[in-house]
C-alpha cells in the first residue's frame, strides 16, 4: 500500500510578514537606544532622555506603519495593474496567452507537447492564476499586503522600542550608557536568532549581522552626542 507524502510547510510564506516583523523590531531598538545614547552621551537627564525616548517610540511607530503601508501599497497596485492587463489579454488573445505560457515552459526546458498540454490543462482550471504565477511571478505567499505590513511594523516596532525605554527607567543614571549599550546589543542578537530560527537561515550568521551593525550604529550616535555635549 502506498503511504501518502505528509503535506511540506515551507518556509517561504512567512516572507511577507517576516520582512516587516524584523525591520520594525531592528529599528524600534536600534533608533530608540540609538536617540538614548546620543542624549544620555550630550549630559541630558532621565527625565529629559525617558521624554525622547518615549516620543521616538510613538513618533517611530506612526512612522513605520505610513511608510511599509505606503511603500507596499505602491508594489500592490502594480501587480494588480499587472493582472488587470492579464484579464484583458485574455478576454482579446485567448490563443496567444496560451502559446505564451507554452512558450515560458519550454523555456523551462518542456518539450513542445508537454508544454501545449500543460498551458492549456492549467489555463482551463485557472487561466490568470497560472499567468500570474508562471508569467508575472505573482503568487498567494508572494503578493502584497499592505495592512498586514503596516501593522506588523507598527507592533514590532512599539514591541522593540519598549525595550531601550525600559533601560532607561530602570539603569542607574551613572551607568545609563553602558546599560543601554549592553542591552540593547543583547535585545538585537536575540531578534536576529528569532529571525535566523523563523526564516530558516543560520542564527550565529543572523546574529553577527544585526549585532555589528547595531554596534555600529550606537557608537557613532553616542559620539555624536558626546561632541555635541562637550561643544554646548
Amino acid at each position: 500500500m502506498t503511504r501518502l507524502k505528509t503535506p511540506e510547510h515551507h518556509l517561504v510564506g512567512r516572507i511577507g510578514w517576516l520582512r516587516a516583523a524584523v525591520l520594525g523590531a531592528n529599528d524600534g531598538i536600534l533608533s530608540t537606544a540609538s536617540l538614548v545614547l546620543g542624549v544620555a552621551a550630550a549630559g541630558g537627564t532621565r527625565a529629559s532622555t525617558l521624554i525622547a525616548a518615549t516620543a521616538a517610540l510613538v513618533a517611530g511607530a506612526m512612522s513605520m506603519a505610513a511608510g511599509e503601508y505606503v511603500s507596499v501599497s505602491s508594489q500592490y497596485d502594480t501587480e494588480q495593474a499587472d493582472l488587470a492587463r492579464e484579464r484583458m489579454e485574455l478576454k482579446t488573445d485567448l490563443t496567444g496567452e496560451r502559446e505564451e505560457l507554452s512558450q515560458i515552459y519550454r523555456d523551462r526546458g518542456v518539450d513542445n507537447a508537454t508544454a501545449h498540454k500543460v498551458s492549456r490543462e492549467l489555463m482551463a482550471k485557472d487561466a490568470l492564476g497560472a499567468h500570474a504565477r508562471d508569467e508575472l511571478g505573482i503568487t498567494t505567499t508572494s503578493i502584497a499586503k499592505p495592512i498586514q505590513a503596516a501593522m506588523t511594523s507598527a507592533a514590532t516596532f512599539t514591541f522593540g522600542a519598549t525595550m531601550p525605554v525600559l533601560i532607561v527607567v530602570v539603569a542607574p543614571t551613572t551607568i545609563l550608557i553602558a546599560a543601554e549599550s549592553i542591552g540593547s546589543l543583547l535585545f538585537l542578537a536575540i531578534l536576529g536568532a528569532i529571525g535566523g530560527v523563523t526564516g530558516g537561515a543560520n542564527i550565529w550568521r543572523a546574529m553577527a549581522r544585526v549585532t555589528f551593525w547595531g554596534a555600529l550604529a550606537l557608537a557613532v550616535t553616542a559620539g555624536i552626542g558626546r561632541l555635541v555635549g562637550t561643544v554646548i
